[in-house]
């Protein structure tokens, strides 16, 4: 069922809940996103929400040879040594484990920008069940702005001036 599709109705499964994060790390195996479902028992008639994480780092290159990034005590969901916030940008799987304990309190409150957020099961019945982190995070486009094209034209006819003249300088050199 991980790996297989859905019924119609997944979050309503007996006693199921779902969780899943979106991940990138499993390259040369897969050259695409890759989510992970994990369901734990709720004794509770079902699903009230959905956690998601997106991890974009797990301490080891993306590329064929999957050499670490990190100190060996940096490395794993559960390191001997504590990261920097830097060092988080290389290998999300301790904050990982840290927001899946609070996925049932605070983790609720992240908004859908954040890097976990969860996702009321209303929401995703009305998309259909799709379970694509993209589905449901936001992402947050910085405004870059840009000289006017006068100004850019303005700028390269000056520049050209400067060019002529030099190549005449040159030329009277070489007379």
């Amino acid at each position: 069922m991980v790996l297989g599709g859905f019924s119609s109705s997944p979050l309503y499964s007996s006693s199921l809940t779902l969780y899943t994060c979106s991940f990138l790390v499993f390259k040369p195996y897969a050259g695409v996103s890759t989510a992970i479902l994990l369901f734990t028992k709720t004794n509770s008639g079902g699903t009230d929400f959905v956690w998601f994480y997106d991890v974009d780092a797990d301490g080891w290159s993306l590329d064929d040879k999957r050499a670490p990034l990190l100190a060996d005590d940096k490395l794993g969901a559960v390191p001997t040594a504590e990261l920097t916030a830097e060092e988080h940008t290389k290998n999300n799987l301790p904050d990982v484990l840290t927001r899946w304990q609070l996925r049932n309190t605070t983790e609720r409150e992240r908004l859908r920008t954040a890097q976990s957020f969860c996702i009321p099961k209303v929401d995703i019945a009305t998309q259909g069940y799709d379970l694509s982190l993209n589905r449901y995070k936001e992402v947050v486009h910085e405004e870059v702005g840009h000289r006017a094209p006068k100004d850019i034209l303005a700028n390269l006819a000056k520049l050209e001036v400067e060019i002529q003249q030099g190549m005449e300088e040159l030329g009277a050199l070489l007379k």
